[in-house]
């Protein structure tokens, strides 16, 4: 066994506290950038890492992959658009606040949440590795399924108004998990014979475009400000800190959930922040404002989604089974060391694996010194900065970013499209959160229900397989009935608030009944494919078409009886042409940009986008300015992927 003081000292060295500092803080900023991965980052510095002592290179990386959870906490409080998938319930709470002008409050508060899950995820690594790892080899395939059930019942708490709208949404999220190749049978469903349908919709591309798209032309709708603006208060760390510590008990459930989640192979930050925003409102005497800017939201999300990086590293280094795609890079960095994972990692001598959970440690202590300084420029940059420079500078992230994630040009229409669509289906009061929900749980709950299926269905028994002879699926789905009925029992004690919905007999929800009946033609056309297909690949997808065919029937006589909700995602911008312009701008530079080349195609984009959120005649110094900026932010980024990230860019006909 390692000496611990002299672990403790090695991993405290100048270099490796350099070392953490520089990780954190590169992380932080790719994390924040949509698109751009922990993976990514990782992958490309995991060469520089072999002329390093093998416990410094580890630091960093680990360093760099703490960061960027972190750092997908800036995009999504500040631009509606979660820079990676574990900050999408962040969008909840975080960017409400951010619009009513307690941006910088709810910086600091995911800041002080980050840390607080981070280091409760490392603290059980370092203490409870071996015996925690034993819980993910007791969930199977069944487990799964209800934790991905459990994911879905927050479904009722984002669809404010209308619980039909928001399972309808949900339903529509599952089905487009479903295209490309089924993961149990191997049959090719709803890809409308596009070869480039074939790998299905990417998660990541579809989360930026149904969270940014909607955001940008709601901004060139209008000339007000994107965020209320607020007076320099600085970091607020001393009213965040006492909101946390109030609210003590949902911190530390949530980081204790996000490290327990972050332990089962292939759940991660997404997963668990959502069970931990879903468990934070069923708690909650304040359970009506969540989705309105409620801190409590915030800090259950960024404590339990930072809590999985500990707790993703413990399959990994107890039992040699990464748990994300980060964890697998930092595996194959460690056998590159001659370090090889599994049981007896923890009885060798070799103290490298101690010095990287201290470093991880130090790590996650040294996020809230630079959490909170980039957070306050990264506020006031995005509160002040004129909307002629921030709409053509967001749209180019959203591009490039999703262009980067596997260097295809399909991922960036699929960006646009899905953000179209999500705009369009915002005006009926059909959120992006549900529909993200269903996409991002899909694939987990129909390979988990499948398989059951196959065990159950050989041993004849797949009621037992389901639920009955699965004691941790009992817990689950008592979990699963909490979170759907207490509410429900909730707002029966309290006084009936005045209803939100339109009363009976006034005129019909038009734009509810278009989406409605629109969602029926679609669960008619799946169910009719359905039927071409294998009995095991259309399982899930004859329960979907149901499903859906079933919820819009019920809100088709919602609607046409008058039962109108404004959609809390749905915003209360006309899109005038403005947002025509900025929308048919999207959709060429998507198409134009792999003939054209990238860096040309963004310099076109970016300038008429930046005429489009100029509002009124700009002075000849003003429009010098703005062209300089476009060609230093193209140039700049264009360059980072390039040198720095190594993804090649289409070049086309011209540079």
């Amino acid at each position: 066994m390692a000496d611990p003081l002299g672990i403790l000292l090695t991993a405290l060295s100048p270099m490796n506290l350099m070392l953490a500092l520089l990780g954190v803080l590169a992380g932080t900023v790719i994390g924040a950038l949509p698109g751009l991965s922990a993976t990514m980052a990782i992958a490309v510095l995991v060469p520089f890492t072999f002329v390093m002592d093998p416990a410094s290179g580890l630091i960093m990386l680990g360093a760099i992959y703490t960061g960027a959870i972190y750092g997908g906490a800036f995009a999504a409080i500040l631009v509606n658009t979660p820079g990676t998938p574990s900050a999408i319930a962040t969008t909840f709470d975080g960017f409400p606040m951010a619009k009513r002008g307690d941006g910088d409050l709810a910086v600091t508060l995911a800041t002080i949440a980050s840390v607080v899950g981070g280091l409760v995820g490392a603290i059980l690594l370092m203490t409870l590795s071996p015996k925690l790892a034993t819980l993910a080899l007791a969930f199977q395939s069944t487990e799964y399924f209800w934790l991905a059930i459990l994911g879905l019942t927050l479904i009722a708490t984002l669809s404010q108004g209308n619980v039909v709208k928001g399972m309808i949404g949900g339903m529509f999220g599952l089905f487009l998990s479903m295209i490309g190749v089924a993961v149990i049978g191997g049959d090719v469903r709803f890809t409308g014979g596009m070869p480039s349908m074939l790998g299905g919709i990417d998660i990541v591309a579809a989360l930026i475009g149904l969270y940014c798209i909607p955001v940008l032309i709601n901004m060139v709708a209008s000339a007000g400000q994107h965020l209320e603006p607020a007076p320099a208060r600085g970091f607020r760390f001393f009213e965040a800190l006492g909101i946390a510590l109030r609210d003590w008990v949902n911190l530390l459930r949530s980081s204790i959930i996000g490290t327990l989640v972050g332990i089962l192979p292939g759940a991660g930050g997404s997963i668990a922040s959502l069970i931990s925003y879903a468990e934070a409102r069923r708690a909650s005497p304040r359970s009506e404002n969540f989705g309105k800017g409620e801190p409590s939201g915030l800090l259950a999300t960024e404590s339990a989604n930072n809590a999985t990086v500990g707790g993703g590293f413990i399959p990994t280094l107890v039992l040699g089974i990464p748990g994300t795609p980060p964890d697998a890079v930092i595996m194959g960095a460690l056998m590159v060391q001659g370090i090889r994972t599994g049981p007896a990692l923890f009885q060798s001598g070799d103290g490298t694996v101690y010095i990287f959970m201290v470093g991880l440690l130090v790590a996650t202590l040294l996020m809230l010194p630079t959490g909170l300084i980039v957070g306050r420029y990264a506020f006031r940059f995005i509160a002040n900065v004129p909307k002629a420079m921030l709409v053509p500078l967001i749209a180019y992230m959203t591009i490039v970013g999703s262009f980067a994630i596997h260097s295809n040009p399909h991922d960036v229409l699929v960006m646009v499209v899905m953000g179209l669509i999500g705009w369009v289906a915002a005006r009926g009061g059909y959120g992006a959160s549900p529909i993200v929900l269903g996409l991002v749980l899909g694939q987990i709950a129909e390979q988990g229900f499948m398989r059951a299926w196959m065990i159950g269905g050989a041993r004849g028994d797949f009621a037992g397989q389901l639920l009955l002879n699965r004691p941790i699926s009992w817990g689950i789905v008592a979990l699963i009935l909490l979170t759907l009925c207490l509410p429900l029992l909730r707002r029966q004690r309290q006084a009936r608030p005045a209803p939100a919905t339109i009363p009976i007999g006034s005129r019909p929800d038009m734009p509810g009944l278009a989406g409605a009946a629109i969602f029926l033609t679609l669960s008619v056309w799946i169910l009719a494919q359905a039927q071409a297909l294998s009995t095991m690949a259309a399982a899930f997808p004859l329960a979907v078409g149901m499903a859906m065919a079933t919820l819009s029937l019920l809100q088709i006589l919602r609607s046409w009886r008058g039962y109108a909700t404004t959609d809390m995602e749905a915003g209360s911008d006309d899109a005038t042409g403005r947002g025509a312009v900025l929308a048919v701008t999207m959709l060429l530079w998507a198409l134009l940009f792999p003939v054209l080349g990238m860096f040309t195609t963004s310099l076109t984009a970016c300038a008429v986008l930046t005429m489009t959120g100029q509002f009124g005649r700009p002075r000849l110094r003003q429009l010098a300015i703005y062209s300089l900026s476009v060609l230093v932010m193209v140039s700049a980024f264009y360059l980072l992927m390039v040198r720095v990230l190594n993804i090649p860019m289409p070049v086309g006909l011209l540079p």
